[in-house]
Order: structure tokens, then C-alpha cells, then sequence
């Protein structure tokens, strides 16, 4: 009698942790946009205090890439997106490696490449949002 008493009254469901809206690859973009124009910086600028510093802020701004992109393979895409796309966590698994690539890189076209497969992975984003 108990149970029944303290049993939920309304069964609710979420594919994500919150309502939809908080989740968005464009934070993982923006970061990982910061990470190349940061090489580039580097790349024309040969003072060392300039160097430390910006390797510095680009090793952040990738972590926080990374972060981004783990959030939303973790917390966002579920069982049905992976079954849908079934390459997403190749995607997730390479992007991963690219940022990791680019934070410990000063060559802009290690920041194009994780750039590049973060794009694909809000191309899937943006699917699973119409859905």
C-alpha cells in the first residue's frame, strides 16, 4: 500500500539529461576554431614569451574541445543515434585523437583536421535533433 502511495504518478523520458537546447557541437567548434587561429598566430610570431603563452591557451581551448565532444557522446547521442550512425563513435573516437593531435601541434592543419571531423559530427547532431 506504500508503494503505491509514494509511486511516481507521471513516467517522464528524456533522451538527454536536461530538456533539449543545452547540448550544441558549436562549443566544440568554436574551441577547436580557437586551437588553429592560435597556430597560425604561432606560426608568425617568433617571440618566445609569445610562444609559452599561446601554447599554453591552446592546449586549454583543446581540452575544452575535447570536453565539448565527450559531453555530447556521453551525454547526448544514445543507443538509437548509434544505431542510426553506426560510425558515430569511430567519429567521436577520431576527433578525440585530432584535438589531441592539434593541442600538442603548432601546424594549423592539425586544428583544420579536428575542425573538419567536428563538422561531421554536428552534421549528425543536427539530424538527431529533426528526428
Amino acid at each position: 500500500m506504500l508503494s503505491r502511495l509514494f509511486a511516481p504518478k507521471v513516467k517522464v523520458s528524456a533522451h538527454c539529461d536536461l530538456p533539449c537546447g543545452v547540448y550544441d557541437p558549436a562549443q566544440a567548434r568554436i574551441e577547436a576554431e580557437s586551437v588553429k587561429a592560435i597556430q597560425e598566430k604561432m606560426a608568425a610570431n617568433d617571440d618566445p614569451h609569445f610562444q609559452a603563452r599561446a601554447t599554453t591557451i591552446k592546449e586549454q581551448r583543446a581540452e575544452l574541445a575535447k570536453h565539448h565532444v565527450s559531453v555530447l557522446w556521453s551525454d547526448y547521442f544514445k543507443p538509437p543515434h548509434f544505431e542510426k550512425y553506426p560510425e558515430l563513435h569511430q567519429l567521436v573516437n577520431d576527433t578525440l585523437k585530432a584535438l589531441s593531435a592539434a593541442k600538442g601541434s603548432t601546424d594549423p592543419a592539425t586544428g583544420q583536421k579536428a575542425l573538419d571531423y567536428i563538422v561531421q559530427i554536428d552534421k549528425i547532431f543536427w539530424e538527431t535533433k529533426k528526428a
